[in-house]
């Protein structure tokens, strides 16, 4: 007999709200389509996998048996009444002519006689055409059809469709919830405290940043921002930086300046998310005034929104711009 496929499963900290979904799913109350929103590293999608999961399951329990057809077709990566909607390769938005492909889905009957479920991810990726396109089945969806939506910032999405949406907000673990899971897979409670920390308590973010290359971006932007405050030149510093993500380093960037904002207002080093560069941000809280920092700071967020909505800016002019501000300022 082979081995059951692997079962996804919701996270610690989502018991909660998995224990509300398998109430209204059980007792057929269960809302056609659900809104999962929260901050990247809160582990929206592993909830939304535990869900498609069970949803399609032909005997599931607590969560998906991992025995069934159904489950293998899924672990497997395709399951005929199963649709996912992301953005295409190398683009940032949600057209309309997968959602059209999505409308006809949900026209038919289920090839496996359970429930269709249709996963769009991230949701505010959908532009204003999509948006409006699936607006119709998302009204009338047939019978057993589950939508499940996923948002970092359901704000950015029409309110059209959130409205029609029950929308789950997940909440933020308790510190000793997240430091626990991050030291299984750390293999050390202070490196799993440190990057909770540096990650602003967001558990997933914190094992991202703790992988290598993340480690590594973040070390390199370090040694930057030492060289700016030695007065390097920015623009030459930028081209060191070209072949990296830009909205990796304008993260690691607000970040850091809400750290500089915090030092600054409060003088108190404890408040800080990253406690290893206090010797930069006290040099930098020397040169520059906080409501400067700010500007700075409402500058990056909204490069970095830019980017994210697909508003095609340079990103290597927006990073030149950028470290060229913050010489400005440490050199004021």
């Amino acid at each position: 007999m082979s081995e059951a496929a692997a079962v996804a499963a919701p996270l610690p900290w989502q018991r909660p709200l998995w224990q509300r979904y398998l109430a209204l799913q059980r007792s057929g109350r269960l809302p056609h389509a659900l809104l999962l929103s929260g901050p990247h590293g809160l582990g929206k999608q592993q909830l939304a996998e535990a869900l498609i999961a069970h949803l399609l399951c032909a005997t599931p329990g607590e969560v998906a048996c991992g025995e069934c057809h159904a489950c293998r077709m899924v672990a497997a990566g395709y399951h005929p009444d199963l649709r996912r909607v992301a953005p295409e390769e190398g683009k940032r938005q949600i057209r309309i002519d997968p959602i059209r492909e999505i409308n006809a889905f949900v026209a038919q009957t289920a090839q496996q006689g359970g429930h269709r479920v249709v996963v769009l991810a991230p949701a505010e990726a959908m532009n204003v055409a999509a948006a409006n396109a699936l607006l119709k089945s998302l009204e009338e969806p047939g019978h057993r059809t589950q939508f499940v939506l996923l948002a970092d910032v359901p704000s950015r999405m029409l309110a059209t469709i959130r409205s029609r949406c029950q929308h789950w907000s997940l909440p933020q673990p308790a510190p000793e919830t997240s430091v626990a899971w991050l030291a299984e897979r750390l293999g050390s409670e202070e490196e799993a405290r440190f990057w909770w920390q540096v990650s602003g308590g967001l558990p997933l973010l914190a094992e991202e940043l703790a992988a290598p290359a993340a480690r590594a971006l973040r070390q390199q932007l370090h040694e930057t921002f030492d060289a700016l405050v030695r007065g390097a030149e920015p623009v030459a510093e930028a081209a060191r930086l070209d072949r990296q993500s830009v909205e990796a380093i304008l993260w690691y960037g607000i970040a850091w300046l809400e750290d500089l904002i915090r030092l600054g207002i409060s003088g108190d080093g404890a408040r800080v998310r990253n406690p290893d560069l206090l010797p930069l941000y006290r040099q930098a809280v020397k040169n520059a005034r906080v409501r400067d920092w700010f500007r700075l700071l409402d500058y990056a967020r909204e490069q970095r929104r830019l980017l994210a909505a697909g508003g095609n800016p340079n990103p290597q002019l927006v990073l030149e711009a950028w470290l060229v501000r913050w010489s400005a300022l440490l050199r004021s």
